[in-house]
């Protein structure tokens, strides 16, 4: 409500302090927030959202400080700065001019890359939404958590994130994870009653908190605050959203670090000699940082943006959000996907087939268990069909048309909700004839160990619907006088009625989704919690080849190192708990391989937090969608083969920038500081320097374009710093010779002098390094196995034009050039062709040595993923 000036109130206008709820019985809470426990009207909540604003932590707009601050984060721009700021004091104003150029081309190009990409990445940020299931006039409705507002009576289930802080009205055995909050690692316990005034926020079991995970059990509770009013919110504001560094950002600050250590030993020896050599002191120092900025690749994190920038949307095109632009090369590094069976190997719409009894006969009784023991909230009368929210087998009984009337006459005093360590559900009913009966249903492995006297047939009944790849819910049930809620300890003595049989056929697109995978060097492994002959049946169907099964019986005494070789040929884990899952990955990181992990279950958040590469759906529950590094916005494996392409495009990209700038640069400044040791003048003036790096970078901005060979997309590729050492070393001095060629031609054949000199050199070490990647880009033959793009093809000979013509230019003189002589020209062309055929050999001979491989590394070591929880809440405004 609007306060007595006018501004909009937080929790303290519209909601209660959770303190005080915690207190109060939750009657009481229901009137001071002018609620009711069949919620508010539409109309009402509407008005309170306008006055509240969104139930958000943050919004998702792109933050343009930020972005440049990353910017101006990297080394090689640090480098540059120095530079210009020493020449500008020195008095070296053109030097300072070309260098300013450089850092505002660089700063800028990846500034603009990177806010257009975050600005891309918010439109489908605003598409991956969370729901709330929220009573509205005695009606449950699914609405975005967003649209919450205090007063507001929200349901909670298994899995789901609480949405705001909650005043608890009712509980049936909910237990929350409230670690984000209090670092409590087991999970607290809910109850209705108050608690004493003055209690910490870890004892407040009358409450629910924003941002914590649904563990067990099921509850309703009223919204006493949202947004940056809850307890979770204020900390989330407080803190930020801190973000550690992904593998590949790893690579490319090691990579800058090395630069840098290059770049400061050629310096100081290239000082030291000229200081020797009886050079003037300042002259000296301006030529050294010269060929420090020279030897690196100043555009990078351009080029880097900008190839971000261009995956991000191309991947927006294909419905894939990945939640930082960093990510998009980490997914390309996937060579193992561990993925779940529903909906990604199936097609995710489970239908109910059949109800049957121990000997495999129709059973309408069976079926009406089955809709008595529906996961519905018990304050609900009835058993309603369209229950919001609910188990999608739940669902999937109420759709059929026997449905219909089957639970008239029952009703139900209480429920133990389905838990992933029990794997069952539990109800007492009371049918017309006032006898009450517990009815659990649940995992047949599950309900038949607490069964007596199960029927021989009972095990023949199951083995074939499972072989038929049918999913397959046993229910039992006994009497239950005195019985009104359910607990564990009551599932026991059970007599087995029969199973409810339901089928999620496999996906047709799946097996060629599969294939594609297969292509790009993934190997799938399916990691389910159904039963092992079902998933077996899917993969067999798809045309997985399956290298065995394991269950999570099997799995639970096996030690880590017989896991990990277990792990490395088995396909199939079935029957496994989210503790089982997350094992599995983290042992699998183990071996060395880089692992992806596509889930969307509650069970399945640990193993998200522990893969390489996070990944879930937008249709996943809250916890996963928050655990993961990428969602599909569309379920399917072929979107994900999509994103790893695009991935390992970017990289292979990056890796060509990379590899050509440090081998030709270093190979330009090498022979810069030779000649500087033996020529009575400087071979390039500083400014010289900077104006050809500034030119050859500027046309090689076209590289995140370019075309990738179809092998090289086939295995993840890796930062692998002494793959690059290697590389510089070997092609650095091919690039050494033919400056020291054109050295002998400028002196021995046209006498030139300094200026002469210099522009003859510059024209030819811009056209050799910048032609260059042409035969640096593929390992296959240049132009006739592998074409580059148009616009790398253009911008490459636009480079060589603009070096060639500066001599010939009015800009000449002021840039310490004289024109150079017909003769020159023709010397080049052939120095140019002479160069790129001995690069062409080279390049044989290096990738044909043991070590002239291809970037490829093992990860070693863990990433640790930050918890994402401070930006569940957050909306595009």
């Amino acid at each position: 409500m609007p306060r007595p000036d006018g501004s909009r109130g937080g929790s303290a206008a519209l909601g209660v302090a959770v303190v005080e709820a915690a207190a109060l019985p939750a009657d009481d809470v229901l009137v001071r927030l002018d609620s009711r426990a069949a919620g508010l009207g539409a109309e009402e909540a509407g008005r309170r959202l306008a006055v509240q604003g969104p139930n958000a932590v943050r919004t998702h707009h792109p933050q343009p400080w930020r972005i440049l601050g990353r910017q101006l984060r990297s080394p090689v721009l640090i480098l540059l700065a120095v530079t210009a700021t020493v020449s500008f004091f020195l008095g070296q104003r053109t030097d300072t001019v070309v260098i300013g150029v450089i850092l505002v081309a660089s700063v800028g190009l990846g500034f603009v890359n990177e806010y257009r990409a975050a600005r891309a990445t918010d439109a489908l940020h605003s598409r991956v939404t969370h729901r709330a299931v929220v009573v509205r006039s005695a009606h449950p409705n699914e609405v975005d958590v967003t649209e919450l507002v205090p007063g507001d009576v929200v349901r909670l289930r298994l899995g789901e994130v609480v949405p705001a802080d909650l005043r608890l009205l009712s509980v049936t055995g909910l237990e929350c994870d409230e670690s984000v909050l209090t670092g409590e690692s087991l999970p607290a316990g809910k109850a209705i009653g108050p608690v004493a005034a003055g209690s910490a926020l870890g004892d407040l079991s009358s409450c629910a908190f924003m941002g914590t995970v649904v563990h067990a059990g099921s509850g309703t509770g009223v919204v006493v605050a949202t947004g940056a009013d809850a307890e979770f919110g204020r900390i989330a504001v407080g803190l930020g959203e801190r973000q550690l560094e992904t593998d590949f950002q790893t690579g490319l600050r090691r990579f800058s670090v090395l630069l840098l250590q290059v770049a400061v030993a050629l310096t100081g020896l290239i000082l030291v000699a000229n200081l020797v050599l009886q050079r003037p002191l300042i002259e000296s120092i301006l030529f050294s940082l010269a060929i420090a900025v020279g030897i690196t690749p100043q555009l990078l994190p351009a080029v880097v943006s900008t190839g971000l920038a261009t995956g991000s949307r191309k991947l927006a095109q294909r419905k894939v959000l990945v939640k930082r632009l960093v990510c998009i090369e980490d997914l390309g590094d996937m060579d193992v996907l561990v993925t779940d069976k529903t909906g990604t190997l199936t097609e995710g719409r489970i239908t109910f087939t059949a109800a049957l009894d121990p000997t495999g006969a129709s059973s309408s009784g069976v079926l009406q268990l089955g809709l008595l023991s529906t996961e519905t909230d018990p304050a609900v009368a009835g058993f309603p069909a369209d229950a919001v929210g609910g188990n999608p087998l739940d669902a999937a009984l109420w759709s059929t048309p026997a449905a219909g009337g089957a639970t008239a006459g029952y009703t139900r005093s209480g429920l133990l909700p389905f838990d992933h360590e029990r794997r069952m559900t539990s109800a007492v009913v009371t049918g017309p004839g006032g006898d009450a009966r517990l009815v659990v249903k649940g995992a047949p492995e599950a309900v038949l160990g607490r069964c007596v006297d199960v029927p021989p047939a009972a095990a023949a009944t199951l083995a074939a619907q499972f072989a038929d790849g049918s999913r397959v819910v046993a229910v039992a049930t006994r009497a239950a006088a005195g019985l009104t809620v359910p607990t564990p300890a009551d599932e026991r003595d059970l007599t087995l009625a029969g199973f409810l049989v339901f089928l999620d056929r496999p996906k047709t697109a799946a097996a060629a989704s599969l294939r594609r995978l297969a292509a790009l060097g993934i190997t799938v492994k399916v990691c389910t919690g159904d039963n092992p002959l079902v998933a077996e049946k899917v993969c067999a169907d798809l045309g997985l080849d399956t290298g065995g099964t394991l269950t999570g019986a099997e799995i639970d005494p096996m030690d880590d190192d017989a896991l990990i070789a277990a792990a490395a040929v088995t396909t199939i884990f079935a029957r496994v708990s989210p503790e089982q899952k997350a094992r599995l990955v983290r042992l699998l990181r183990h071996s060395g391989r880089a692992i992806g992990f596509l889930g969307d279950g509650v069970n399945d958040a640990l193993a998200l937090h522990a893969a390489d590469i996070g990944i879930s759906v937008d249709s996943a529950t809250d916890v996963a969608k928050d655990a993961a590094d990428v969602v599909l916005l569309e379920k399917d494996l072929g979107v994900l083969a999509d994103g790893v392409s695009e991935g390992r495009r970017i990289f292979a990209n990056t890796i060509k920038y990379v590899l050509m700038g440090t081998s030709s640069n270093f190979g330009n400044m090498f022979s810069a500081a030779a000649a500087s040791a033996v020529l009575p003048f400087l071979p390039m003036l500083p400014g010289q320097i900077l104006l050809n790096n500034l030119l050859y970078d500027a046309g090689q901005l076209t590289i995140p374009t370019d075309r990738v060979d179809e092998e090289q997309l086939r295995a993840p590729s890796h930062w692998d710093l002494g793959f690059i050492r290697r590389f510089m070393v070997f092609f650095g001095p091919i690039s050494s010779v033919f400056d020291f060629l054109t050295f002998a031609l400028m002196l021995g054949v046209f006498h030139a002098g300094p200026d002469l000199f210099r522009a003859g050199w510059f024209a030819e070490s811009l056209a050799t390094q910048t032609l260059v990647i042409f035969a640096i880009r593929t390992r296959r033959s240049p132009f006739t196995r592998s074409r580059p793009s148009t616009p790398l093809l253009v911008a490459a000979l636009a480079t060589v034009a603009a070096g060639v013509a500066l001599p010939l230019s009015p800009l000449a003189g002021v840039l310490g050039f004289a024109p150079l002589p017909l003769g020159f020209f023709l010397a080049l062309v052939g120095m140019v062709v002479a160069y790129l055929v001995l690069i062409e050999l080279a390049k044989r001979l290096f990738f044909a040595e043991p070590d002239g491989h291809l970037p490829f590394v093992r990860r070693r070591g863990h990433r640790h993923r930050v918890d994402r929880r401070a930006a569940r809440f957050s909306v595009s405004a």
